[in-house]
C-alpha cells in the first residue's frame, strides 16, 4: 500500500504553510519528518491523513486521490494520531481504544469477540490494560497519549501517521513507544521533535524548512552538522554508529554578553 504527496501547497489566513511538497512513502518503512516549529510538519500530516485538502496538488493512496476514497475506506487504511486530540465525553480508557474498531463495523459486521481481543491486545501493548476502566478525564496527558496510540493500533490500518507521538511521555515511554511502533508490520510516518529519536528509529528522514522538504534520505546522510545548523540554528557533532545510523551531540550555545547596568544618574 503506497501513500504519496504530489506537489502539495496549503495556505491559511493568507500565509503559505506548505509549498510544492512532494513525498513518496515506501511500503513498510518508518519515515520521520523533522523541522523547526512552523515548518509545516503538522499541516503535512493532516493532508496525508485526508483531514485537510490541499489548495494545489494531491495525496494519493495506492495511486488514487484520497478524495476518491470514502472516509471509512481511508480509515481502514490510514490511522492518524493527532498532536492534540481530546474529548469531553465521559468515556473509559477502554472505550477510547474501542473507537479504533469503528471503521470495521457496520450493519453486517457488529462488534464481536475478535474486536474485544484486538482492543485488549492494543491496551496491553501500550501498558494501559490496568487503566481500562478509568475515566478519560482522570488520566494524565501521557496516559491519554498512550491510549491514542492504542486506539490507532486497534484500528489495524496498514499505514500509521503520528504527529509528535511522544508528547507528554517520560523518556522511558518515549523510547518504548517508538520501539513498539517500529516492531509493527506497518508503514509509519511520524513527525518528531527529538532528532536522536529520528536517527534511532527511522529508515528515512524528511527535513522541512519554511513549508518545503529540503532534504530526504537515510539518517546518516540527512543529519549533517551544517544542515542542522542551517535548519535548526544549533551546533552539533554527529557520531556515526552504522552505515546509515548516527547520534547527535549538541554543543552548548555561546554565553550571551552581560547586559550593561545603568547607575543612577548616568545617561541623563
Amino acid at each position: 500500500m503506497t501513500l504519496q504527496a504530489h506537489d502539495l501547497s496549503w495556505t491559511a489566513g493568507g500565509t503559505t504553510i506548505l509549498s510544492d511538497v512532494a513525498l513518496d512513502v515506501r511500503p513498510g518503512e518508518f519515515l520521520g519528518i523533522i523541522g523547526p516549529n512552523g515548518s509545516g510538519k503538522t499541516s503535512l500530516m493532516s493532508l496525508l491523513a485526508g483531514i485537510r485538502k490541499p489548495q494545489t496538488g494531491t495525496v494519493t493512496l495506492d495511486g488514487k486521490p484520497l478524495s476518491a476514497h470514502g472516509r471509512q475506506a481511508i480509515a481502514r487504511r490510514i490511522a492518524f494520531v493527532e498532536q492534540q486530540a481530546e474529548t469531553t465525553e465521559r468515556i473509559t480508557a477502554r472505550q477510547a481504544v474501542e473507537l479504533g474498531r469503528t471503521p470495521h463495523l457496520g450493519p453486517l459486521t457488529p462488534w464481536s469477540r475478535a474486536d474485544d481481543a484486538i482492543v485488549e491486545r492494543a491496551l496491553e501493548e501500550v501498558d494501559m490494560a490496568h487503566f481500562a476502566g478509568r475515566l478519560w478525564h482522570t488520566l494524565s496527558g501521557g496516559e491519554r497519549q498512550r491510549l491514542h496510540i492504542a486506539r490507532a493500533l486497534a484500528q489495524q490500518a496498514p499505514i500509521l501517521l503520528l504527529d509528535e507521538p511522544t508528547n507528554h511521555l517520560d523518556i522511558g515511554h518515549q523510547i518504548g513507544l517508538l520501539q513498539l511502533v517500529r516492531e509493527q508490520e506497518l508503514t509509519v510516518v511520524a513527525a518528531l521533535h527529538d532528532l536522536n529519536h529520528a536517527a534511532m528509529f527511522c529508515d528515512r528522514i524528511a527535513v522541512m524548512q519554511g513549508g518545503r522538504v529540503v532534504a530526504l534520505g537515510a539518517p546518516g546522510k540527512v543529519l549533517a552538522p551544517q544542515r542542522l545548523a542551517d535548519v535548526f540554528g544549533v551546533t552539533v557533532d554527529v557520531e556515526r554508529d552504522s552505515a546509515d545510523g548516527c547520534f547527535i551531540r549538541y554543543h552548548r550555545p555561546d554565553p550571551r554578553p552581560p547586559r550593561l547596568k545603568l547607575v543612577a544618574g548616568e545617561g541623563t
